[in-house]
Order: C-alpha cells, then sequence, then structure tokens
C-alpha cells in the first residue's frame, strides 16, 4: 500500500487483519468490512457522550464541571485513533493532515474545550471513513471479480471426481466445469465444447465457442457444456488474479508527478505550524479578555485548513479510478507511468499480422515453378511445416490434411526466427520453407525462378518452398482485416495522432494492400525482428512519442522500447504481453484509442484536482488567519475539498462504459476504403 495516510485504502485508523489473514483473504472480505463497522461503532459510543455533555448544559442539570467529564472521556476516546495516526506518520517521517488535525484537537483540549475538542476528532473519523469508502468503490468492483472464482474446484482423478480446495489444485491437473459454473482456474481445454461467457475479463458480453485446444480463464462463466480443463494457472497467478494485482499496484505506485506534490507537502507542516504561531501571538496580544482563546481557536483553524490532504488524494484517487474504468473494459495497465505517457502520444505504431488483421490465414493459391505439380508444393510445405507453431504454418497443414495430400515426416527440424524452416525426412531429403530472400541466399540459383512465381501471388503472403535442392514454388495466403481497423484508425486521428505507422515482416505488395485499405500513414515492410526495433528506435530519436500495438513473440523489443507498448489479446504471445506496459484481455483494436482518450482525461482530471486543491489552500488559510472561519466552519472548508477531489476524480470509474460492442465478423481486405500511404519500406518518417 501507498506510504502517503491520505491515499485511497482502508483507513489507518481501523484496525488492520493480520499478515496471514491478509494473505488469505481479498481486501474487502466480510470479516474486514465487520472490523471497520465495529470501530465505526467505537466512534458513534464517543460522540454520544459528547452529546451528553451538550444536552447537560443546555438543560442545567448539574455544574458545568460535572457536565463536562462525559465529553472529556468521549474527546479522549475519539482523539486516540487521531494521535495514533499522527505518530505513526512521524515515526514514518512523512507530512499528513493527521499532524495537524491532532495539533487542531490537542490545543482545544488545553484549553478545556471538551466538546470542541470531541467533535474535531468525531468529525475527522467519520469523513474518513467517508472518504476512503468513497475511493474504496473502484478497487472493491474488482475484488468483486476475484469473488467470481470458486473456493473449490472438482478434480477428474482416477475415472472419477472429487471436490477439492484451489489450495490442492496443481497445475497439470484435470479439472472439471460444468453448465452454469463459474470456472476456477485458468487452463486448456481437453474434452467437451461449451459457450463461455468471458465479460468478466474483456469486457464482451458475447460467449465465445470453446473445444479442445482452446484456454479459458478463471472468473468466467461455463454457460452450456461440461467441459474438462487441464490446469495452467491457479489463484493470484491465473489472469484475473493478475487483474487485482495491478490494481493494487496502481494505488502503491508513485508516478513521478505525485513524488514531486509529496515533496510540496512536506513542506506544508511546518509552514502551517508557523503561520499558526504567528496568528496565534498576534492575536493574544491583542489586549481583549478573551484574547487567549480567541487565539487558540484562530490558530487550530488555520492548521485544519493548512494541510493539502486533498492535493494528496487527487492523484492516487485519479489513478485508481482510471485503472479500474480500463480493467473493466479488459485493459490493464502495468503501471500509473504508462497512463500518463499514453496521454502525450503522437504516432502509433501497428504490427499487421494478428493486430490490424485475424491472423487467420487461408490457403489462397498454389504457384507452382515449371513443371511442378500444385499438390507437390503443397505436400512438401506441409511436411517441412508441420513441428511448427507459426500461424501460416498451421494454415498450410490444414489445407494439406483437407486435400489429404501427403505428409512426410521430418524428424530434423530447425526453425529459424523470421526466415523459414529447415527439415529433412527420414529419407535424409532438405526442405526449406520460408521466406524468397532466405531461399535465394540457401540456393542463389533460383531467383529467376521465385520471381516469376511472385507474380502469380503478388498481394498475397508468399511461403516459398524449395526441396532437395529444387525450387518448387510458392503458397499464396491471405489474411482479413479486423473488421473496426479502418474505424479506429479514423478515431486515432480524431484523438490528434500525427502518424500512424504499420511495421510488417511480410512482402511490400501484402502491406501496401492492407495499409491503403485501413489508411495509414506509413509502412516498414520485410521487416526481420531486429530491423523493427532499429527502425522504430529512429523514430524515437527522431522525437516522436510512440504507442506500439502487437501480438507475437517478434514485437517483444519493439514493445518494451516504444513509449507506451501494448499487446493484444489473451491469446497472445506471453513474450510480448510481459514486454508491454499495457496488455489488452482481447483482441479488439477499438481499445488503443480509448487508452488514449482514458489517459488524457485522467490528465484532465488529475489538474482540476491540483487547481481546486492549491486553491482551497490559499483561500483557507487566508480566511482562517483573518477570523472568518470559525474552527468548525474550517473542518468542514478541509473535509469539503477531499470530497470534492475524490469525486472528482472517481468520475473516471464509468469512463468508457458506452462503448459498443464490436461487431464480431470480419471484413475482407478488398472492402475496405483505399487511403494515400508512405511506400518507403525502408523509410523512417
Amino acid at each position: 500500500m501507498t506510504q502517503i495516510s491520505e491515499t485511497p485504502k482502508p483507513s489507518a485508523l481501523a484496525p488492520q487483519p493480520d499478515e496471514r489473514a491478509a494473505n488469505e483473504r481479498p481486501a474487502f472480505s466480510d470479516e474486514n468490512e465487520l472490523r471497520i463497522e465495529r470501530w465505526v461503532l467505537l466512534y458513534l459510543v464517543g460522540f454520544v457522550l459528547i452529546l451528553t455533555t451538550v444536552i447537560a448544559h443546555a438543560a442545567g442539570w448539574t455544574s458545568r464541571q460535572v457536565a463536562d467529564l462525559p465529553a472529556a472521556f468521549g474527546a479522549l476516546l475519539l482523539a486516540a485513533p487521531v494521535f495514533w495516526a499522527a505518530a505513526k506518520d512521524l515515526w514514518a517521517g512523512r507530512a499528513s493532515s493527521w499532524i495537524l488535525a491532532s495539533l487542531a484537537v490537542l490545543a482545544a483540549l488545553a484549553i478545556n474545550e471538551f466538546v470542541m475538542a470531541g467533535l474535531l476528532a468525531f468529525l475527522l473519523l467519520l469523513f474518513d471513513q467517508i472518504v476512503h469508502r468513497t475511493a474504496w468503490g473502484a478497487r472493491k468492483a474488482i475484488h468483486q471479480l476475484i469473488r467470481l472464482t470458486p473456493h473449490n474446484a472438482r478434480l477428474v482423478e482416477d475415472g472419477g471426481e472429487r471436490e477439492a480446495p484451489l489450495a490442492q489444485v496443481k497445475p497439470g491437473m484435470i479439472v472439471r466445469v460444468r453448465p452454469g459454473e463459474n470456472l476456477p482456474v485458468d487452463g486448456e481445454v481437453v474434452t467437451g465444447q461449451s459457450a463461455v461467457n468471458q465479460a468478466s475479463l474483456t469486457g464482451e458480453s458475447m460467449p465465445i465457442e470453446v473445444e479442445p485446444g482452446e484456454n479459458v480463464y478463471a472468473g468466467t462463466s461455463n454457460l452450456t457444456g461440461v467441459i474438462d480443463l487441464r490446469v495452467t494457472s491457479v489463484g493470484a497467478e491465473t489472469t484475473i488474479g493478475k487483474v487485482s494485482e495491478l490494481i493494487q499496484a496502481a494505488e502503491s505506485a508513485r508516478s513521478p508527478r505525485q513524488q514531486m506534490i509529496e515533496q510540496v507537502a512536506a513542506y506544508f507542516v511546518p509552514a502551517a505550524l508557523a503561520i499558526a504561531g504567528v496568528v496565534w501571538y498576534f492575536f493574544s496580544q491583542s489586549g481583549a479578555p478573551d484574547a487567549g482563546d480567541i487565539a487558540t481557536r484562530r490558530a487550530i483553524a488555520v492548521l485544519l485548513v493548512a494541510f493539502p490532504q486533498a492535493l494528496l488524494l487527487a492523484t492516487p484517487t485519479a489513478t485508481v479510478a482510471a485503472f479500474t474504468a480500463a480493467a473493466r473494459l479488459g485493459v490493464l495497465i502495468k503501471k500509473p507511468q504508462q497512463l500518463e505517457s499514453a496521454a502525450n502520444v503522437d504516432t502509433v505504431v501497428f504490427d499487421k499480422t494478428g493486430t490490424l488483421t485475424t491472423g487467420v490465414f487461408e490457403v489462397a493459391r498454389l504457384a507452382p515453378a515449371s513443371d511442378v505439380e500444385p499438390a507437390e508444393i503443397l505436400s512438401a510445405a506441409a511436411t517441412g511445416e508441420q513441428h511448427s507453431n507459426h500461424p501460416l504454418a498451421r494454415s498450410i497443414i490444414a489445407t494439406a490434411e483437407k486435400a489429404h495430400v501427403e505428409i512426410r515426416e521430418s524428424p530434423d527440424f530447425e526453425e529459424i526466427h523470421g526466415r523459414g524452416v529447415c527439415a529433412k525426412t527420414q529419407a535424409g531429403e532438405e526442405i526449406l520453407v520460408g521466406r524468397s530472400a532466405w531461399i535465394t541466399e540457401r540456393l542463389p540459383g533460383v531467383r529467376q525462378a521465385i520471381a516469376k512465381v511472385e507474380e502469380q501471388i503478388e498481394g498475397m503472403t508468399g511461403v516459398h518452398v524449395a526441396r532437395g535442392g529444387a525450387y518448387l514454388g510458392a503458397v499464396g495466403l491471405e489474411d482479413k482485416l479486423k473488421n473496426n481497423a479502418t474505424e479506429v484508425i479514423q478515431r486515432l486521428r480524431a484523438l490528434g495522432v500525427k502518424r500512424v505507422s504499420m511495421f510488417t515482416g511480410d512482402r511490400t505488395s501484402v502491406a501496401i494492400r492492407v495499409g491503403k485499405a485501413v489508411g495509414v500513414d506509413h509502412i516498414e515492410s520485410e521487416c526481420l525482428p531486429e530491423e523493427k526495433h532499429q527502425r522504430l528506435r529512429a523514430m524515437m530519436q527522431a522525437g516522436r512519442r510512440i504507442l506500439f500495438v502487437g501480438d507475437g513473440i517478434n514485437d517483444g523489443p519493439c514493445l518494451a522500447a516504444a513509449d507506451v507498448g501494448v499487446a493484444m489479446g489473451l491469446a497472445g504471445s506471453d513474450i510480448a504481453a510481459n514486454s508491454a506496459g499495457v496488455a489488452l484481455m482481447n483482441d479488439d483494436l477499438s481499445r488503443t484509442p480509448f487508452l488514449i482518450d482514458l489517459s488524457r482525461r485522467t490528465r484532465s482530471v488529475l489538474s482540476q484536482n491540483i487547481g481546486v486543491a492549491l486553491a482551497l489552500v490559499i483561500v483557507g488559510l487566508a480566511l482562517a488567519a483573518t477570523g472568518q472561519l470559525s474552527v468548525f466552519a474550517a473542518l468542514a472548508y478541509h473535509l469539503v475539498g477531499d470530497v470534492i477531489v475524490t469525486l472528482n476524480s472517481f468520475r473516471l470509474v464509468r469512463f468508457g462504459e458506452e462503448m459498443a460492442e464490436p461487431d464480431a465478423h470480419a471484413r475482407p481486405i478488398a472492402t475496405q476504403r483505399s487511403a494515400t500511404v508512405s511506400l518507403r519500406p525502408s523509410a523512417v518518417m
């Protein structure tokens, strides 16, 4: 948790659960809520004691000294947690409003104003609970997602099944989930088919159909069929568990802006003490009959309004609210710095395959070399690619299986990253499948044959095939654009993004076709992973602030190097997700402009919060020092500032709720509009 006591966390004045319990229960367990309610009940007891004194004075039931006894006891009861919070802040060496508040309460006690001291402490404690409960709303919404995960799982063992607590479930075990149940773990479907509602993770209400081989996630709902899962993650390691960790990290992480605010706020305690001392001295020398009491009351008012608690609340409340709004739509921001950086982006760079396009390729054409049968190309390509997990390889193998062509064994297999695969059959025959440039490097004599074949697959993604030193031809594959790719790029331009670029390892003709369809400004084609990284770095060195969106292993360097790296989709590469500062829980491109818009709204809210907080302190000091604010008016003035800042921040929680559900179907690239693009594949614009 953050080191600033004014941040939106469980109040420092409430008793905290022990460490072991905190590790076993969510922060919003019913037991923890009950502890806080009991603490508030204690505050009410103190208030009743003070009220008893007020009534006794008004009714004249007894002497003033006797009537003051309940108030004195109630004031001490209520002042104790205020003093305790101030002592903890002093011990930790941090500035806080509790230090000044405790001095104000102590000053009231010193002049025997027990009712004033008790009411000050009571109102401080009460408003502390109100503000913190308001702030907790965002985190509590996330923890309610965590509660969607069942406490037990149905393990399948030795042909039977048994209930077991999640603590006993380990990766590799088989878990059965019946219709109507929530998934207790992340896993891979091994048997069964069903519809699964993933709205708790992705923000999309449309269920997805799952079958063996599909990944599913804890906290989502199984709707129709019985499915057995091979466990991949349990508990905090699940995807939904990491959502909670990110929200908690947002609370504890302090951005450079927040650190600067804390440094400024640290000077307010000695400044407030100095101002209060000057005010007390000035009014105590006035010669009036009650000069001492008047001076003390005004000094107390100065102490109450002087500390900029609202200023310290400005950043953490806005950050937590923004993280919550993002998480609800499946946008997981790992650090507050990423949120700040997204507001300053002027260039967005998209990877092509799997990002702007669906990444689901279909074999569209077989382009054989002279005297080669098309089936021979497909057979050789499938034989070489059968051990690869690349999307192109999977499409080729699926087509070969449907066409019932021969796929021979290839026990000797090597995949050259970004270039292709080299495999040897059991007969020792070498098969090369990959880029044209790589095939040419290995077999220089086939350059002309490749040039002729590429004319047949113009505008397609080509996978070239050679066997036994002879060039066989190419497999032409086509991808589809994501349904909203064009609209997303238009939205980015509306947000003021100056340049939209596309990086791809695909051929220039394919890149131009896709780039024109979606309307990007600049294309980098035929890039190896290291070349993508080099060109991105060159753009950044030229002064561009870049948000990079990608999904594959080869996007890892760019995702890590960009000002903001966004990894696409739950099923994307772990390397990509770990390299990126932002992870999208679905493949919806509309989350990219949403992220930029959210970051800018957050920046605006922060500016409003800081302006309001500073103005309140300056005006409050002037009013309190000149006697325009009574003690209770000063207290209300101080607390109202906290409430204004907190409520203003948490307007962000609902940001993005109106985002429409995207169409589930992709459109063919050919139906997209055309646009002017820079066609210099190696130029850095």
